[in-house]
């Protein structure tokens, strides 16, 4: 379950995510970014914020598909993988990183995709101190069926056409950062569906 803070941040997201994804070699389509949804993954520890973005490269252009991750301190080793930092107005200095070079999105995607995973249902508290559920922007869905898998370590991260292979020690996940591209056959996948999209979209593939 993921708890929805009221609350700003400076820089915001989308504007984090306008300054970096054109640099990434996987990009495509105008810089004009416009977000069309998100969905979040549960770090069991609870330390790190999990979120995907999905966004639009100009008007008609192709959708991309943006993780990060947000921590409190910097991540040790992960500098090629800032994507910035943001003050939020609660949680005080966050580093944002891409979330395909942090460790704990690398286990939340793998065991999502093979053990038959979802989104972390989301909530937010109100002025009395209750919570009310919160309607996810994006569903996604693992097509696995695991009851439980080892433990899951980064080894390695590589750009390829249009997505992200990240390579860990039970399984290699292509992340697509061009939802809709192309992509390698086979294995189990992550798909998604969201407002004007109700059949399921390819987003991720674990092999």
């Amino acid at each position: 379950m993921a708890l929805l803070h009221a609350a700003d941040a400076r820089p915001t997201k989308i504007e984090l995510i306008r300054a970096w994804v054109p640099t990434q070699p996987w990009f495509d389509g105008d810089d004009q970014l416009e977000p069309l949804g998100a969905y979040r993954f549960d770090d069991p520890d609870g330390e790190v914020g999990i979120e995907t973005h999905l966004v639009c490269a100009g008007g008609e252009g192709p959708l991309l598909q943006v993780p990060l991750t947000y921590r409190a301190e910097p991540l040790a080793g992960a500098e090629e993988f800032l994507v910035g930092t943001l003050e939020h107005s609660m949680l005080g200095k966050r580093w944002v990183y891409d979330a395909c070079g942090d460790p704990v999105y690398a286990a939340a995607i793998v065991e999502t995709i093979l053990t038959g995973g979802t989104q972390a249902e989301l909530e937010r508290q109100l002025p009395d101190g209750s919570l009310e559920p919160v309607e996810p922007s994006v569903r996604v869905t693992g097509g696995g069926s695991s009851a439980e898998i080892e433990p899951v370590g980064l080894v390695d991260v590589r750009d390829a056409d249009g997505s992200t292979i990240i390579v860990t020690s039970v399984a290699e996940v292509e992340v697509l950062r061009v939802v809709g591209g192309a992509w390698a056959m086979g294995g189990e996948t992550l798909t998604g569906t969201w407002a004007g999209h109700d059949e399921p979209v390819l987003l991720a593939v674990a092999r």
